[in-house]
């Protein structure tokens, strides 16, 4: 079985669908929302403030992505692979030309970054956002 093959599921098993969203939580949206907003060439296609937190969510390729701010703060702890939780969200590019003209344009934001990766399962370019959370483009292998 290869990396994008799965064994068949179980008679009766329901069906998972595509991810839809992923939830950030940083420490201030006047902050992160910019710095996403360059990042993925758009603006939020929702802000709002919901009691229990306020959020602004981007769309990015059919998947919400939002971000967070807790009104009483957050607890601190510097983001991890190897802390419990996520390790990182991935977004995908077509091909590895796509991730070199991706590294040019980090660099044009400034955005502090490390160098395309080539692995068997694709090639990836890691970075931070200004929380310190680990983003990375990804590219399938042979493109």
């Amino acid at each position: 079985m290869t990396a994008t093959e799965s064994a068949p599921a179980p008679a009766g098993t329901p069906t998972l669908g595509a991810i839809t969203h992923v939830a950030l939580t940083v420490r201030d949206l006047s902050v992160s929302v910019p710095w996403y907003a360059r990042l993925v060439g758009a603006d939020p296609v929702l802000d709002e403030d919901t009691g229990p937190f306020r959020h602004a969510v981007f769309l990015v390729g059919g998947t919400l992505l939002g971000l967070h701010q807790f009104p009483e703060g957050i607890e601190e702890g510097t983001p991890s692979p190897r802390r419990l939780g996520m390790d990182h969200v991935a977004f995908a590019v077509a091909d590895r030309a796509g991730l070199v003209a991706w590294a040019r344009r980090l660099d044009e934001l400034g955005i502090v970054r490390g160098a395309v990766v080539d692995a068997h399962y694709g090639s990836g370019l890691a970075f931070k956002d200004p929380d310190g959370i680990p983003l990375e483009l990804f590219a399938p292998p042979g493109t």
